[in-house]
């Protein structure tokens, strides 16, 4: 099957898409080097990255143990909790994550610390001289590339998120793993995923490997059976929320419970009630395996500890808020489709102080469902600044105004982020609350603008 190439966020990329760039001049020619490879069409296998990890000496087969997660939303989130609960037990955690905020080094971190720009032209030299001039994603080279880091670097365990999707995602090159995970399931990326919810399943529970755990949140009777499906193929061991497992948040705490027995943990740093379910599904994740035992402390401590920038950030100093009225609130947000537009705004909605006005700014990629994000927000946001997708094919900000006006805010474009802030700014005659949202990459840009690059 051969089809265009996904967006860098899902995985792969087309050779007209943006690329990733680097300030330092050896690392950019080496990133530049790696988009020359990339196909304008991919054919839907894994054998490119497995021809080139072969090249390589198969360093999949020898990482530390992996917790491999996808899902539609939730994912990244749910890896940041695994790392933070494994950290404060003192494990080293290697991590795979896409897509970056800031930098490319965020997409991998060597037991604990972000890749350095050293370090990482080593690899890309290594696995750009390894594949040779044979056709290639970007993101299986820099898939390639991490799992000979991790393959190198000493650590306890590896975090690995899915790009796009699952069964075909680069990542599944992986023989096995310690345990899976499959986070918030929704309709994104259909065009190469499939048109249903049912064919999102089927997809993102290619991960399941025989023998290793596959934990499940808790989703409609048909999208678990077809994940069953998926997993009694591939002879993994489900474990699904409500049968063996299940979370609940009373009295303040996040209340677990398995086979093993009852936990009650603080709730996680992360914001929004949705932060509830990725910190439960993290928690199921760790305790369905045994080579890494952790103590009930070490959980506690985990969600106390996690950080994932971009995921409800608010923004408390710097350039960027010094733009709004005094006691205005500024936050950032990279959700981009219907279920986290639904998940972002009952989770902002508790956090708007009596009479308070929540002020949108939004940008998304062209392919992105605008009506469906916004209209979870409609009759609670008043207003709506749309501005580019700095370096990303966006949404025309004249169409996204509209569809905002559609739903009764009142919205108008804006040249950029600062010129947004400051219109804002004129147009207030409270301090707002203010959400920078719709993108990842816009979310990260907005972290750039600001000084806020994750480390």
């Amino acid at each position: 099957m051969t089809m265009a190439a996904p967006p860098a966020s899902g995985g792969v990329t087309g050779a007209k898409m943006p690329r990733a760039q680097s300030d330092n001049p050896a690392l950019d020619v080496l990133l530049r080097k790696a988009y020359d490879l990339h196909p304008d069409e991919i054919d839907l296998t894994l054998g490119r990255l497995e021809r080139l990890l072969a090249a390589l000496g198969n360093p999949h087969h020898r990482m530390p143990p992996v917790f491999h997660v996808a899902g539609t939303n939730g994912k990244g989130s749910t890896c940041a909790m695994l790392r933070a609960c494994l950290e404060a037990q003192g494990y080293r955690v290697h991590v795979y994550a896409s897509p970056h905020l800031v930098r490319f080094n965020e997409r991998i971190r060597l037991a604990g610390q972000l890749i350095a720009d050293d370090a990482l032209i080593v690899l890309l030299k290594d696995v750009l001289a390894a594949n040779g001039a044979a056709p290639i994603t970007f993101f299986e080279l820099t898939t390639a590339a991490a799992f000979l880091a991790f393959a190198t670097v000493p650590a306890d365990a590896c975090i690995i998120e899915v790009g796009l999707g699952g069964r075909m995602d680069a990542t599944n090159v992986l023989p096995t793993a310690l345990v899976t995970g499959i986070a918030q399931l929704g309709l994104d990326h259909t065009q190469w995923l499939g048109p249903t919810i049912l064919d999102i399943a089927r997809e993102k529970a290619g991960i399941a490997k025989k023998a290793v755990p596959l934990v499940t949140g808790r989703h409609p009777a048909a999208v678990t059976a077809r994940i069953a499906e998926v997993a009694g193929l591939a002879g993994a061991r489900l474990m699904i929320r409500g049968q063996d497992w299940d979370a609940a948040v009373y009295e303040g705490q996040l209340h677990y419970r398995d086979a093993a027995g009852k936990l009650a943990l603080p709730l996680p740093r992360l914001v929004g009630n949705h932060q509830h379910d990725n910190a439960a599904l993290a928690i199921a994740m760790l305790r369905a395996q045994d080579e890494l035992p952790l103590k009930d402390a070490a959980l506690r401590a985990g969600m106390g500890w996690v950080e994932w920038p971009a995921r409800l950030q608010c923004l408390e100093t710097g350039p960027l808020p010094a733009l709004l009225p005094a006691g205005s609130s500024l936050w950032v947000d990279g959700g981009h489709n219907p279920p986290a537009g639904r998940a972002l705004a009952d989770a902002v909605r508790p956090l708007l102080q009596p009479g308070q006005r929540l002020v949108l700014i939004a940008g998304m990629l062209a392919a992105k469902d605008a009506a469906g994000f916004l209209k979870s927000f409609a009759g609670m946001a008043s207003a709506l600044y749309a501005v580019p997708v700095p370096g990303h094919a966006g949404q025309d900000p004249d169409r996204l105004a509209a569809a905002a006006q559609t739903m009764g805010m009142a919205a108008v474009t804006a040249p950029d982020l600062r010129q947004a802030l400051k219109a804002v700014a004129r147009n207030s005659d409270a301090p707002p609350m203010v959400l920078i949202t719709g993108s990842l990459h816009l979310a990260g840009r907005a972290l750039a603008l600001n000084g806020d690059a994750p480390v």
